[in-house]
Formats: C-alpha cells, structure tokens, sequence
C-alpha cells in the first residue's frame, strides 16, 4: 500500500470514529431526555432532571397537591402513617416539588403534608426554586422506615410522620402535617437543657452558623430566603424557641 494510500485510510478512519462517537453522543443526549421526561411523567422523587425536560413537561405541572391514592398510601401505611393515626387520609395532600440539590442540579421533590397548608407549601417550593435556593434532598420519611433520625441524618426535608415530640408524650406538629424540616442535619435540632442534638451527626452545624461559607448550601438563620418565606407565610420557626433551638423546623 503506497504512502498516500495509507494516510488516506487513516483519515477515513478517523472520520469513521469521529461519527461514532457522535451518534454515541446525540444517542445518550436522547436517552437522558426520554428518561427525565419518564421519571417526570412517573414523578421519581430525588431523580435529577434536566432544565429542558422541566420546560418540556411544564414548570407548573412540577408544583402540584393530590390526594392520597392508593398508591401513595401503600407507601406510607404502617410507617409514617401508622395504624393509630387519627388524621385523616382526605385530610392530607401528596405534593409535587422540584428543588435545587446542593450541586445546583433540579431534583424531583414529595412531600405529604395537611391540606391546609398544601397551597403554601406549593408557593413557598417554587419561589425557593426559582431563586436557586439549595435543598439537598425532599423525599417521603417513609423511605427511611418513618425513623425521624435516620431521615433527619440523611438531610432529607420532610414533613408528614404520625409520631411524638422526641422525649414526650405530646404529638408533633408532623402527625397533623402541620410541620416541616428543612435540611435538617445542617439546621439541627438542639435541645438546651441537656445538649442533645438531632440528628447527632448535625452537632459540628451547630458552631459558626453565622459562616456558612464552607457549606454549599445556607444556614437558616432570619437572613435567609427560607425563613422569609414560611415567616410570611404565616409559620412558626423553631429557631426562635428559648429552651429548643430547632432551626430546621417551620409549623403552622
């Protein structure tokens, strides 16, 4: 084979792998987006999702109350809601939200809360999406067996779980669907009188919360967007307690 010969099929195969790799990239470019579009469609809470797959779907189709169906009450019967719980089923709401992740990437958030603050809820998620606000994750506590520690250790958002304020007999807010925790393990629960800290591994939060800088995401302190919103909302926020310092936490 002559030299020019050579060079010639070199460049051709060149070309030849130049192609592949472009039909490799557009193909998986397609994939990515049929398979947001799919985990839009079946709402799969903490899926990342691209900006034109939320634009394609509908920013408003992303912020949305249902009822509890079947489905969903599969999910948290015996868990978050349990066999005692006195709040009814029609009485809560299965919220569709999108949130920011600490990487800044849109992430698919649920949250089940009362009905009654279903529509602040929705308002108060898509202003804080729509300013960049970072939530780190926003899923159902069931997925964590309805255990407020293991949820609040994973810094997961939740809101509905039937139970009791940690050391009493009274019920929490959370049973009514009445209370939220934002990104709890960087806004921990700090009890006073005996120093306990929920969850544990949020203790290190505790110091500095004036200098965040370290975080990707911000501290709630009156400062922040989170708690302007759920203030003027109407919500009260635990970090403003006296002998509980909850700065996670946000009732009505």
């Amino acid at each position: 084979m002559s030299k020019f010969a050579c060079i010639y099929k070199n460049v051709i195969m060149k070309q030849y792998y130049i192609l592949l790799l472009i039909t490799a990239l557009f193909s998986y470019k397609s994939f990515a987006a049929n398979n947001d579009i799919e985990n839009l469609r079946a709402w799969k809470a903490a899926s990342v999702v691209s900006e034109k797959s939320v634009k394609e779907y509908g920013v408003d189709s992303c912020f949305m109350a249902l009822p509890i169906d079947d489905g969903i009450f599969s999910r948290i019967y015996l868990k978050s809601y349990k066999k005692e719980c006195t709040i009814k089923r029609s009485s809560l709401r299965y919220l569709r939200v999108l949130h920011r992740n600490i990487d800044g990437n849109i992430q698919l958030g649920e949250i089940i809360c009362n009905v009654s603050v279903a529509k602040d809820l929705l308002e108060i998620f898509k202003e804080l999406y729509t300013n960049n606000y970072k939530i780190e994750r926003v899923t159902l506590v069931d997925n964590y067996d309805a255990d407020d520690e293991k949820s609040m250790t994973a810094n997961n958002t939740s809101c509905f779980n039937y139970r009791k304020v940690s050391n009493s007999t009274k019920l929490s807010k959370h049973s009514q669907g009445l209370a939220i925790d934002i990104n709890p393990l960087y806004n921990p629960c700090h009890r006073l009188k005996t120093g306990k800290v929920e969850p544990a591994n949020g203790k290190p939060y505790l110091v500095n919360r004036n200098n965040p800088n370290k975080l990707k995401i911000s501290f709630i302190d009156k400062n922040d967007l989170c708690y302007k919103l759920f203030v003027k909302h109407g919500f009260i926020w635990g970090g403003n307690w006296q002998t509980v310092k909850d700065y996670q936490h946000f009732e009505k």
